[in-house]
């Protein structure tokens, strides 16, 4: 029981020690991202917080920024016109200017669904209820609206934004066609007609004459915006200031501009249900009062209004008017329950990946572990959410859900949250960098630990691929070809009872939680003996005796007492009367009241352990290979005078009693270094002081 506690304490401190260095891995990625900062601040001079002068942009540049934003520029021919359209939009960053040309130099052509009838396209488009679509319907016997090539920049240019796209071949189920009226090719956009999760879905139809990427993306767009609540004056903007609904969260955009930014209307449909969205334009406002009482003095503005006041987005580093960075702001103030365990996921399995460099020895040896630490988390992970899914569904706990939320918008909307999202988006856009520093940071700690080790355990560290995989091999096909143990004869003190994590390990296994019937026959044929003790008296009499062996016998005075030749009995003490079976060893006796017999009984009898100064074990008497100590790690006793021994194939020693109760209980392997008990091992070179420990 003693070893099953202090394995499950090691794996619970391995656990927790994983944990540190995934924490230390994110500091040192924190320190990392300001020392680029500092780098391109020595050599351009500017941070990527930085405000940028539209008037300092090229042409290309601009349009590159209007792309990324989702607004239309197909009727400015003009630089100024652009220029101006990109300044209503909202304040330009050197961060934004910086990812919206990475984004454009590393996006791909988007995917393109092909519908297969009527009740893919429903599962897909009308079902889901959640995101956008634009579907092409091509007709029988009928040419696509789009052309292949300008279709392929639609969904490239759409796929930005959240909206997925997709093809439905009319030849593929011509009765739906004909019940939808798709008697020609056309265009069919999906968007959710509420402001509630899981709403109701409208289509459009594209009757527009113009075929080409922009007229169509700026169809998508006002369409899209029509789900957004508008706002064309300061009494009605008062009214839904003041007004207390279900919404906790709104976003406002106060600018100047006929519809908001397609990833402004993108975010409304991804977060329906959590953050309410409010276009507010100015553009035609006499009466701007209202704005400065609520502290709005310039526009374009997006204010976030929350039960804890107001909070002006873009003061903040890594906080740019574009999808992916206001999206992350988002789901840090409001996340829903997939986005925690998408995190919490992502944490764990990080954490699990660890064990493939803390792990030491084998190469096969770490993958194995590896993965039965990821099986074993990710059970414990999911098991974990279970009931927390349960516990969100009762409704005492709305004050509790209601004040957690509060908590992470607290934290959320502070400085050092604003370089933790700015992190996430740079270590995100270079993947790379991010896998480079992590196998950097996992090669640094094998370092470490493999210096640490090799002291303590050289066979663990050298360990031969083979061997190791030998004894895998063994230990599958015991689990594989022997007969599985019935519930009925499934044994009441099992492993579990000492170590939980044991649980979630067999869980990673094809045997799941059964234990395998190895025959115990071989126990018997392991070696045992007796632990004895002998004095160093004896030794140094003996060797006296073999310079004088003309002489028969001899007297010495000693404290008192005479003492004649007497041999040794089997546990090194003196006999009490002179034996016939004496072999020529001399015994030198002390005085047994004033310092005790020799074993440290006055009788001299069993049951003392070698402590004393003039008593030590008798390594003579052990077997080959055997390592020398003087404790048993089962019972963590110390080994007495007369105390039967039993070794393993692998050179560890432990009581009798102890070590077959652990192997009949059914764990066939070695308590200190899990060797097979079963399975003879190669004899190496073992020092006689080396002492045994629990792994």
């Amino acid at each position: 029981m003693w070893a099953g506690l202090k394995i499950s304490s090691s794996k619970t401190g391995k656990m927790w020690l994983k944990l540190f260095l995934l924490l230390l891995y994110f500091l040192i990625l924190f320190i990392l991202a300001r020392f680029f900062e500092t780098i391109v601040w020595y050599e351009t001079g500017i941070f990527a917080s930085q405000l940028l002068d539209p008037v300092t942009l090229s042409f290309h540049q601009l349009k590159t920024i209007l792309e990324c934003r989702g607004l239309g520029y197909s009727g400015l021919p003009e630089k100024r016109d652009v220029r101006e359209l990109v300044e209503r939009s909202g304040d330009l960053m050197e961060g934004e200017l910086y990812s919206a040309l990475k984004e454009e130099e590393a996006l791909e052509a988007g995917s393109s669904t092909n519908f297969s009838g009527e009740m893919h396209f429903y599962e897909l488009v009308e079902d889901t209820k959640d995101g956008i679509w634009l579907v092409q319907v091509i007709a029988n016997d009928r040419s696509p609206l789009v052309s292949r090539v300008h279709w392929e920049k639609m969904v490239k240019k759409v796929t930005k934004f959240g909206i997925r796209a997709g093809t439905f071949n009319c030849s593929s189920d011509p009765r739906y066609c004909r019940k939808r009226g798709w008697m020609r090719s056309t265009l069919i956009m999906s968007v959710p007609q509420t402001s509630t999760s899981k709403g109701k879905v409208m289509l459009k139809e594209y009757s527009g004459r113009k075929i080409e990427t922009e007229h169509i993306f700026k169809w998508i767009t006002a369409h899209a915006a029509s789900r957004i609540k508008t706002i064309y004056n300061s009494e009605h903007l008062r009214q839904e200031w003041n007004k207390s609904d279900q919404y906790k969260v709104k976003l406002y955009l106060f600018a100047n501009l006929d519809q908001p930014p397609a990833f402004f209307s993108a975010l409304s449909v991804k977060f329906t249900g959590r953050v309410e969205f409010i276009f507010v334009s100015v553009g035609n406002w006499d009466n701007t009062s209202y704005m400065e009482e609520i502290g709005i003095t310039r526009t374009p503005s997006y204010i976030l209004q929350t039960p804890e006041g107001i909070y002006k987005y873009g003061n903040n580093t890594g906080e740019y008017v574009s999808l992916r960075a206001m999206d992350s702001f988002l789901r840090t103030l409001q996340p829903e329950v997939n986005d925690l365990f998408v995190l919490s996921l992502v944490l764990v399995n990080l954490m699990a990946w660890m064990d493939l460099f803390i792990t030491q020895g084998a190469t096969i040896k770490r993958f194995v572990v590896l993965i039965s630490t990821l099986g074993a988390y990710n059970s414990l992970l999911i098991i974990s959410w279970l009931p927390v899914l349960g516990f969100l569904q009762l409704p005492y706990l709305d004050s509790f859900y209601e004040y957690s939320l509060k908590l992470l918008r607290y934290s959320n909307t502070t400085t050092l949250a604003s370089w933790v999202r700015a992190d996430w988006m740079f270590y995100s856009s270079h993947p790379a960098l991010f896998l480079g520093t992590y196998l950097g940071h996992g090669l640094l700690i094998d370092y470490f630990e493999k210096k640490r080790r090799r002291n303590n355990n050289a066979d663990e560290v050298n360990a031969n691929n083979l061997e190791w995989l030998s004894s895998l091999w063994d230990w599958y096909t015991s689990y594989l070809f022997h007969p599985i143990a019935s519930f009925h004869h499934f044994p009441n003190n099992s492993d579990w009872d000492e170590d939980q994590e044991l649980f979630l390990e067999r869980l990673a296994f094809p045997d799941l939680w059964l234990h395998p019937l190895i025959p115990s026959d071989y126990i018997k044929n392991l070696p045992t003996w007796q632990f004895q003790c002998h004095s160093h008296y004896a030794e140094e009499d003996l060797s006296e005796s073999s310079l004088e062996s003309d002489s028969d016998s001899e007297t010495e005075q000693r404290n008192g007492v005479t003492c004649s030749s007497r041999p040794l009995n089997h546990t090194g003490c003196c006999t009490v009367k002179p034996s016939s079976e004496c072999t020529g060893q001399i015994c030198s006796c002390v005085d047994t009241e004033s310092q005790g017999s020799p074993c440290g009984k006055e009788d001299g009898s069993y049951g003392s352990s070698c402590t004393m100064d003039s008593l030590e074990p008798n390594w003579s008497m052990w077997p080959e290979n055997m390592l020398h100590c003087t404790e048993c790690v089962v019972c963590l006793e110390n080994f007495e005078n007369g105390s039967l021994l039993m070794g393993l194939p692998c050179g560890h020693v432990f009581h009798q009693n102890c070590i077959v109760m652990w192997l009949v209980g059914g764990r066939h392997c070695c308590p200190v270094c899990r060797w097979a008990s079963y399975k003879k091992k190669h004899s190496t070179h073992q020092s006689p002081l080396s002492s045994q420990t629990p792994s």
